[in-house]
């Protein structure tokens, strides 16, 4: 069996660009929501003349979607991700642009009919509608409110509520940015991790769990959850997702 020290090495020692998450596999789980967001992005892609796809990260799930349209566009701000996402979606036929998460997008206004993210850091509603042509969609993953909430409270502490990623509030952007909401739906999901080495992984990977982690900071914490995982079994947290689809009037 590994040493605690052994494992807080090899989760330090994994890449961290992409979305790819094969490597927590026998290492931590997480339920899947219930809707299929890449079979139901699929579905909108096939459909579509213009698709742009913000914060694409890797490039992985919409390299992972049977048909793009003629026209396929992905953004992503952090470099490791550009060069992943550029790799592996332009032989697809997928322009990738280097663009940071925030305003404004580099592209006309109506220049899209489908506009899709999967797990945005936050969604921009007014350049996404100014991006959209009239009868277009905005279809996307988000992250709900206190997700992962037990990993980031273990480290740091209880945490203040806020109306943070609340679907009452993104739905109120949304209109206020002239769209209609078509669909949002929520679950809360469970996940359990099995050692220490997948949780200093995913708290590399997923930076706005525990900002601004380092190993080194939080030694004593990562024992005691080393030795609790020994002694009880997985650490178990939960996710939430929210499906958002909206249109923008006209068309």
């Amino acid at each position: 069996m590994a040493s605690f020290e052994e494992l807080v090495a090899e989760g330090e020692a994994v890449p961290t660009e992409g979305w790819d998450f094969s490597w927590f596999e026998g290492r931590a789980t997480e339920e899947r929501p219930s809707w299929g967001y890449q079979r139901l992005m699929g579905e909108r892609m096939a459909r579509a003349t213009a698709s742009l796809d913000i914060q694409t990260g890797g490039g992985e799930v919409l390299a992972g979607v049977p048909t793009r349209p003629p026209l396929s566009v992905a953004t992503e701000g952090w470099p490791p991700n550009v060069a992943k996402a550029t790799a592996l979606l332009h032989p697809l036929g997928t322009v990738v642009v280097a663009d940071p998460e925030e305003p404004p997008l580099p592209f006309a206004d109506g220049a899209f009919d489908l506009v899709v993210s999967r797990h945005p850091v936050r969604a921009y509603f007014d350049e996404i509608a100014r991006v959209l042509r009239p009868g277009g969609t905005y279809f996307a993953q988000h992250i709900g409110p206190r997700s992962v909430a037990e990993v980031s409270e273990y480290f740091l502490g209880p945490q203040p509520a806020t109306n943070n990623r609340h679907p009452d509030l993104e739905r109120a952007e949304a209109e206020v940015a002239g769209l209609e909401i078509v669909d949002v739906r929520m679950e809360r999901l469970r996940m359990e991790f099995y050692d220490i080495a997948a949780v200093v992984h995913f708290l590399r990977k997923v930076i706005w769990i525990v900002p601004g982690f380092t190993v080194a900071e939080h030694l004593p914490r990562l024992r005691e959850l080393h030795d609790q995982i020994e002694s009880e079994g997985p650490f178990v947290a939960h996710s939430t997702r929210r499906l958002f689809e909206a249109r923008k009037p006209g068309g």
